[in-house]
């Protein structure tokens, strides 16, 4: 009598799929202990990151009569607290101002930092480490130690209570980090790339917006976020060198909601949701771009 074989399966399984082809199924990988044990702590740290946002999201929902008590959370939620801090305050003024403020000055920091960190990058000229290190000693410079010097060359100009003048002031330290980290990027892109395109017929400068710069894009991606956001923080600029509410920053017009006697802490509260909305929904957008262009150059 003869023996009959089972073929052994070898590899992956097989499932039949719907057009009646069998594919290959993979099997699933046991979860090991040591990664269960990262995937807890990273969630605890970000709870940890996290609970300060959502305790100022409570406190801003909170009625003024519940301010003071020791739970949690409130009886009932004052929605109104948002639309109250927006009638009766210049929330709308100051909040126009920081858009124009952030998007101006770093608008302004791309039209000079990425022509200067390509020159940088591509010419080997005379003087050129001294002028990268002429950049980094610039970032040695708070503006709290220039506002005297500041305030007293715009007061001579008539440029106080401007909106372009936190635009100018904001670029001019802001500028130096972005010609730091494009200088990196586009030293780290083959220049072979950019003479074939001239080859082609292109001249220098349709190589630089043709080929270069969409490849440097994770750099610039980063120089605009990290610049947006410094402009958006800026509290003591605006303080100085903006007197009236109406042309006043968020960060400032914010600061109005704290007395010397009494803190509206509702009403602060409200106002700073409504400040890191936009910079939490920008940053959302183009967080995978930070996290290459943060790498640019690190390795050669």
């Amino acid at each position: 009598m003869a023996q009959q074989t089972i073929p052994a399966t070898v590899g992956t399984l097989e499932s039949a799929s719907p057009d009646g082809r069998r594919r290959p199924v993979r099997p699933r990988r046991a979860l090991r202990p040591r990664t269960v044990v990262v995937a807890a702590v990273a969630w605890l740290i970000a709870a940890v990151f996290l609970l300060p946002y959502l305790q100022m999201v409570i406190t801003a929902l909170r009625p003024a009569s519940e301010l003071r008590d020791a739970t949690y959370l409130p009886d009932h939620f004052a929605w109104s607290n948002f639309v109250d801090v927006w009638r009766e305050s210049n929330l709308g003024s100051n909040l126009r101002v920081t858009l124009l403020v952030a998007g101006g000055s770093t608008l302004l920091v791309l039209l000079v930092a990425i022509p200067a960190a390509y020159y940088t990058a591509r010419v080997k000229y005379r003087g050129r480490k001294v002028f990268l290190l002429l950049v980094l000693v610039t970032q040695m410079f708070q503006p709290t130690s220039l506002l005297v010097g500041l305030y007293r060359e715009f007061y001579q100009l008539g440029m106080l209570n401007s909106v372009w003048t936190l635009v100018l002031c904001n670029a001019a330290f802001n500028l130096a980090f972005a010609i730091w980290i494009l200088t990196a990027y586009f030293s780290a892109i083959p220049v072979q790339l950019e003479e074939a395109a001239m080859i082609d017929g292109l001249g220098r400068g349709g190589a630089l917006l043709r080929v270069t710069l969409p490849l440097a894009m994770p750099g610039v991606v980063t120089a605009v976020i990290f610049t947006f956001i410094a402009a958006w923080n800026e509290f003591v600029m605006g303080l100085t060198l903006s007197t009236v509410p109406e042309s006043q920053p968020l960060t400032v017009g914010i600061n109005s909601f704290i007395g010397n006697y009494t803190v509206q802490w509702n009403y602060l509260f409200a106002a700073s949701v409504i400040a890191i909305v936009p910079v939490v929904v920008l940053f959302a957008f183009i967080e995978r771009h930070v996290v290459s262009g943060l790498t640019a150059g690190s390795v050669k």
